[in-house]
């Protein structure tokens, strides 16, 4: 396998395990696969409390829990539709579900994800969803 291949496959499975992680649930395991200073982007939205921008591995830890205090995932609504890897860099897609729990709304919506690992943890994490479907969710 040459080195390219081989960092290829690094990433993907360091992506493969983040996933395997977000859907145990734990913040902490989840935030053990970031570098200590991550570049993070997530679009703003002060209507979800959970989407605000984050820079080092505690913060990870942070969202996670936030996020997991704010929403209960739909894993039936929730999917991969696909991972590509190349070099340090992959990208996914799919559908994101979940229903809020201070309005009992659900929502669904398509995301993608960009990520990079470097030394095999995630120094860049990128999500872009439909941040108003979520949002309304949130909203009384």
């Amino acid at each position: 396998m040459t080195d390219a291949a081989a960092l290829t496959e690094r990433t993907r499975a360091a992506v493969q395990l983040l996933l395997q992680r977000i859907a145990e649930g734990d913040p902490a395991r989840i935030a053990e696969l970031f570098a200590e200073q991550v570049d993070w982007a997530i679009a703003d939205n002060p209507a979800v409390p959970w989407i605000r921008p984050r820079t080092t591995r505690a913060d990870v830890a942070d969202h996670f829990r936030e996020l997991a205090e704010g929403q209960y995932p739909d894993p039936n609504g929730s999917s991969i539709d696909v991972l590509v890897a190349d070099g340090a860099e992959a990208a996914l897609s799919g559908r994101l579900a979940g229903t809020v729990r201070h309005t009992g709304k659900s929502f669904s919506s398509p995301f993608a994800m960009r990520l990079t690992v470097e030394d095999g943890l995630i120094t860049r994490y990128r999500v872009y969803e439909d941040s108003l479907a979520v949002a309304a969710a949130c909203t009384p």
